[in-house]
């Protein structure tokens, strides 16, 4: 049986795993050590030295009773723990899994996501435009070019703002108009940039990006030459957001909720939506169908039952 005495050596086995064999991201790997953490953390608070099935069915419920954090995050924690069990037993470190009866009754509420209105994307990227056109510093002006084509970007290829401060400029092939995005767990999709207009923005970046003094070959840089970190694509998203005076509450992630939900909305089907946007399950993209107004019109206007009822 597992104690807590070894599970600081195991969860450094079990990190290194998750770096090497499974080549996951720095954040993703915190996340697993985080969330390891925190259960070794509430062994030691009860004084438990060995961790059974009904600890860990104890700690879940309790994480679920207490309602302090979100049915998602709850999940995740599960996935992090059940992750980790599942290791210990392939490498036969321990004989069986204590999580392994909880997933059977373990539920998660559905949320719908989140979405700007056709609209305010107009606003948006508008705003940009605007800024552009009345700076007069040459400096503010390179910038603004920069934050123009990453607001335009995001939007129309719904990539994460993960994704995006990770683009190296091999990455882009403007020839072809693909752009090769390492998404979660590394794996590798290919988008291509329909738009002309999108494109000519990416360009004129790319005129201009020599001027801050590169140091680095990610595709975006800031006024160091260094990679832009997500918190900056999310400080330019808020600045442009509070210009605009769109939704206050929007994050960058609205963006891909946005371009999912009108690619389905214009006809696109759910396995396609899936490729583009990376997602492992088409039950993860299945999500945005609940969002997509138009396919519930049409879907209704062409078979609801009521409106060929005559009385």
């Amino acid at each position: 049986m597992l104690t807590t005495r070894d599970f600081p050596i195991y969860l450094e086995k079990f990190t290194a795993h998750l770096a090497v064999e499974r080549n996951l991201s720095s954040k993703s790997i915190k996340a697993y050590s985080c969330d390891l953490g925190l259960l070794l953390n509430w062994f030691h608070s009860r004084s438990n030295d060995t961790i059974s099935e009904a600890d860990i069915q104890a700690y879940f419920a309790e994480l679920i009773q207490d309602q302090l954090i979100k049915d998602s995050s709850v999940k995740r924690k599960y996935v992090s723990v059940k992750s980790f069990f599942s290791f210990l037993v392939n490498k036969k470190w321990i004989s069986h899994s204590p999580i392994q009866a909880l997933g059977k009754n373990f539920k998660k509420s559905k949320r719908i996501p989140k979405t700007l209105s056709t609209e305010d994307v107009r606003k948006l990227l508008t705003s940009v435009q605007t800024d552009l056109q009345t700076l007069k510093s040459a400096y503010r002006k390179k910038i603004c070019i920069r934050n123009n084509a990453i607001l335009e970007l995001l939007f129309s290829t719904g990539i994460r703002i993960g994704e995006l401060v990770g683009i190296k400029l091999r990455d882009l092939e403007l020839e072809k108009r693909t752009l090769l995005i390492f998404g979660k767990g590394r794996k590798e999709r290919i988008l291509y940039l329909s738009s002309e207009e999108v494109l000519s923005k990416i360009k004129m970046w790319l005129d201009i990006r020599d001027f801050l003094n590169p140091q680095c070959d990610a595709l975006f840089i800031n006024k160091y030459g260094n990679p832009l970190t997500i918190y900056s694509i999310e400080d330019i998203f808020y600045k442009y957001r509070s210009v605009s005076n769109i939704n206050q509450r929007a994050t960058p992630h609205y963006l891909r909720h946005t371009f999912a939900t009108q690619l389905l909305d214009n006809g696109a089907d759910l396995r396609s939506v899936q490729e583009i946007l990376g997602h492992s399950s088409v039950s993860t993209t299945e999500i945005y169908t609940e969002v997509s107004i138009q396919r519930k019109k049409d879907v209704l206007s062409r078979f609801n039952p009521r409106n060929n009822l005559i009385l």
